[in-house]
């Protein structure tokens, strides 16, 4: 008889997260999705945590975030540093990791964009980005920023960006099993969400 691998582990909330589990949480600026993540993830596993740092810091006050945020998150967590191909440290730790959090997808895409991606180039990882997390042996936590509340940016290259950051969201956002929206410090469940009636 063939071993049954996936486990379900009890969140403090009652949400049951799977062994092969997509959390994506999103929110605006210091709305608290990342330590909410964080809480999160830490409550799944208790050792083999990875951090997927997608932030290039480029200026003194990042380097103080970065610093910041790693003594948040602690020395039980393996942080990898990856701006670009993100879906190939997914596939590197998945058999290792007992839970695996990205933060953040928006800085990501900054990245890309940087780097001299098209639309196209960015949706070619996007799709590989995907396969990974569809493909990844322990759960996964993902952070993102929603950038498409406010008024239509008046350059190109940030209305671009918006317009990405819209598709990315959705199609994460599909094929999560849980999304969180973090507003003012209070997570609100929106998938699977309560059923009506």
């Amino acid at each position: 008889m063939k071993k049954i691998l996936t486990r379900i582990i009890s969140s403090a909330d009652g949400f049951k997260i799977l062994k092969k589990n997509i959390t994506f949480v999103i929110g605006g600026c210091r709305s608290g999705k990342s330590s909410f993540a964080l809480d999160q993830a830490n409550r799944v596993a208790a050792n083999h945590k990875y951090f997927i740092a997608t932030a290039i810091p480029l200026d003194p006050e990042m380097e103080k975030r970065v610093e910041k945020h790693q003594k948040e998150r602690g020395k039980d967590w393996h942080t990898i540093e990856e701006s670009v191909l993100i879906h190939e440290k997914i596939n590197e730790y998945s058999g290792k990791a007992g839970v695996i959090l990205i933060d953040c997808l928006t800085l990501w895409l900054s990245a890309l964009l940087c780097h001299s991606y098209d639309a196209a180039g960015v949706l070619e990882l996007l799709e590989k980005f995907e396969n990974a997390l569809l493909n990844c042996n322990c759960p996964v936590f993902l952070v993102s920023n929603e950038v498409g509340l406010g008024i239509v940016p008046e350059n190109r290259l940030a209305r671009e960006f918006r317009d990405l950051a819209g598709t990315i969201h959705q199609r994460i956002a599909k094929l999560s099993d849980r999304v969180v929206m973090t507003i003012a410090g209070i997570d609100v469940e929106i998938k699977p969400g309560k059923k009506s009636g």
